[in-house]
């Protein structure tokens, strides 16, 4: 089962203008191949087949967990998105052309099949597919796979980060970039663990170090990148028997820690009329919500 907790991972602001062609990129970090549905999904579906769970815990445990992680990773993705495309077009007689920008800038799936909001799918317009699973029953095979996964991803997002400057689209990514490599570093070591060689000497991939952008940086100095959030009120507590020891880059210790992180407010986004979101005119909806309320 699964406990939802309506924060996002990390505080978000909203951004002071819109920018869909940032909007745009980062829809590559939600739905592309090398994107958080396929971490999420290659994880949960590992997760769901794995065999002999009682006799491998600590590998089910770690696979179990960073799939937790990965579903609060496509709503910060997916918020992100949002954000970037609130004021894109604004209100107006539905018989003009209100969303005519729409022709020149981002991605134009953003405006015509939701709303001016993010979709399960990649910069160009494909749609996320399941053909990017991969669960072969091999737990050393599917160690390898999610650990060459992580690192496909900090490259995605490392490029994404050099296609905008845009301060909150950089944000997200600096997060992400840290606590994918946790995941790479836990793939890693579990490797390592499960077939002694030191997977982690590969590491970074690209080789250049998280610490090189401010916005990583930050969360860095916080620890992020040696804490193991356990996503969970009790489950999942053999991942202690992998994620152990100091932190390559800095020689400090690395850590479990019991919950998640204490993350920041979901954004809320407006209405937008001219897409028909929540209608055209909400004043009525608004109103049925307003009795729910009191109710």
């Amino acid at each position: 089962m699964y406990l939802r907790i309506a924060k996002l991972q990390i505080e978000l602001p909203m951004p002071k203008k819109a920018d869909p062609d940032a909007a745009a990129a980062v829809q590559d970090l939600l739905g592309g191949r090398f994107g958080e549905m396929s971490t999420l999904m290659n994880y949960t579906y590992q997760s769901f087949n794995f065999r002999n769970r009682d006799k491998l815990k600590p590998f089910y445990d770690l696979i179990a967990n960073i799939a937790a992680e990965e579903m609060g990773h496509i709503e910060l993705v997916s918020a992100t998105i949002n954000g970037l495309l609130v004021g894109t077009t604004k209100a107006d007689d539905p018989t003009k052309t209100p969303l005519a920008p729409a022709l020149d800038v981002g991605n134009l799936r953003h405006f015509l099949d939701t709303s001016q909001a993010s979709f399960c799918g990649d910069p160009g317009g494909k749609y996320w597919t399941g053909d990017y699973v991969f669960s072969s029953g091999n737990l050393v095979l599917d160690l390898l796979h999610n650990f060459f996964l992580e690192n496909g991803a900090r490259m995605h997002k490392l490029r994404c980060y050099e296609m905008t400057d845009n301060p909150v689209a950089r944000e997200m990514v600096g997060y992400l970039l840290v606590r994918g490599g946790v995941h790479a570093l836990a793939y890693a070591k579990a490797l390592e663990e499960a077939t002694g060689v030191d997977v982690k000497k590969m590491m970074p991939i690209p080789n250049i170090q998280n610490s090189k952008f401010p916005e990583a940086r930050k969360f860095e100095q916080k620890g992020y990148h040696r804490n193991l959030y356990r996503f969970t009120p009790g489950d999942y507590v053999d991942v202690d028997k992998i994620w152990k020891g100091t932190h390559p880059d800095d020689g400090q210790s690395l850590q479990v820690v019991e919950g998640p992180p204490e993350g920041g407010e979901i954004p809320v986004l407006p209405e937008v009329p001219e897409q028909f979101a929540p209608d055209y005119d909400p004043a009525e909806l608004f109103e049925i919500a307003k009795r729910l309320m009191k109710g």
